[in-house]
């Protein structure tokens, strides 16, 4: 007896080929990661006093590269992405994205440099270009909706510029100021964004999540984000502000209770969106805290910076760059190795130095050192995700 032997059809190959400047995301994803990969050690090394300072002075530099360094990189690749989705026209691609990408690593260099009037000029640039990347197609489409983003961006430019004219010597407002008013920035952004997809990903992700917004509270929530950022532009007193943001975080609370982040357990990359989430109440709350004086501002920071933007900024980047590259929305060992370290350094910068502070310095070095990896892990996995086309053959 004989059998005709049918064999399967092999798997078609992945593409090859080089696709760094098809779409936003790919260049600023892989350049933040790598970025936050190396800053982070940088700056505990010179916090332990073992390298010197740059041209922005030890605390100052750390808190300028984290917001205008790594997290604006994060969000400009995001929204030039979303923005060709939302309007359904091109945003920079080929070598527009190039240059925008090497005026973000100018900017990263000329820090570290003593030509601190190149390094203002440059770090208020960026911002300033992907506002106008953005404005172009949203004007193009009449996306109204979304003009919040552009203003935002220029913004961020401004509160850039305020820092390095402080260090220049130019004005006496203190340069926390800028940090400060960029801070709120992203966190208005990371609250819009949030409430956008993190409900959407989860309905979709977890079936039966039942993951709801309600329409007042979701005004609510972001309007008194807005009102923290207007009480810190304003200079309001201690008691205001204290004040604001502690209904600010029963607010967010609220928010996120109503995505029920306890049927997402299964399921990583809707978790790590939650997790990170978690963390903005906890900022917010902690700004009231401070506010009182019961606790360090360095506590409210962290909560925002390692764990909500840290937090939201990995979860975003794995399941972006999977979607837009044709692969499967699941998250692999790799992804929750990654999502586990940032979360764990978070948790160790923000706890540890709370309740014990004779260790803030072994708490620092512990977080720099899971923060650093867990990018690091992000950066080797995805670097061909990023750098070759889509499985699919399609254009982005």
């Amino acid at each position: 007896m004989s059998y005709l032997r049918i064999e399967e059809p092999a798997p078609p190959a992945p593409p090859r080929g080089f696709a760094l400047w098809e779409l936003g995301f790919r260049p600023f994803y892989l350049l933040a990661s790598s970025f936050a990969a190396l800053s982070i050690l940088l700056w505990s090394l010179q916090f332990t006093g073992l390298l010197p300072a740059p041209y922005l002075s030890g605390p100052v530099w750390h808190a300028h590269e984290m917001l205008f360094g790594f997290t604006l990189a994060v969000i400009v690749g995001f929204l030039l992405t979303a923005g060709r989705n939302w309007t359904g026209r091109p945003t920079p691609t080929g070598w527009k994205l190039a240059a925008l990408a090497l005026l973000w690593l100018a900017a990263r260099v000329l820090v570290l440099t003593p030509w601190g009037w190149a390094s203002a000029i440059a770090n208020a640039a960026f911002p300033l270009a992907a506002a106008v990347a953005l404005a172009v197609p949203f004007v193009a489409a009449g996306n109204r909706r979304n003009y919040f983003f552009v203003a935002l961006l220029a913004l961020l430019s401004l509160a850039s510029l305020t820092v390095h004219l402080n260090q220049l010597g130019v004005i006496s407002l203190p340069a926390g100021v800028g940090l400060q008013v960029g801070l709120d920035a992203v966190l208005f952004i990371l609250c819009v964004m949030g409430g956008r997809v993190i409900p959407m990903f989860t309905n979709n992700g977890v079936p039966g999540a039942n993951a709801r917004r309600q329409p007042l509270l979701e005004k609510l929530a972001l309007g008194l984000v807005l009102a923290v950022l207007a009480a810190d532009v304003l200079h309001a007193p201690a008691w205001l502000v204290g004040t604001v943001a502690a209904l600010a975080a029963l607010a967010h609370l609220a928010r996120w209770l109503l995505w029920q982040p306890w049927a997402t357990l299964r399921t990583p990359l809707v978790w790590v969106l939650h997790l990170a989430y978690a963390w903005i109440p906890v900022h917010l709350a902690l700004r009231a805290l401070a506010a009182a004086g019961w606790v360090t501002p360095s506590a409210a920071v962290h909560a925002l910076t390692v764990g909500a933007v840290g937090g939201l900024i990995i979860g975003m980047m794995t399941r972006t760059a999977r979607g837009h590259t044709a692969r499967r929305l699941q998250a692999d060992r790799w992804d929750v190795c990654a999502y586990l370290l940032v979360a764990a350094a978070a948790l160790v910068r923000v706890l540890v130095p709370l309740a014990a502070p004779a260790w803030t310095l072994q708490a620092i070095l512990c977080s720099g050192a899971l923060w650093s990896l867990g990018f690091a892990v992000y950066a080797v996995r995805y670097f061909k995700v990023l750098a070759r086309p889509r499985l699919d053959g399609k254009a982005g």
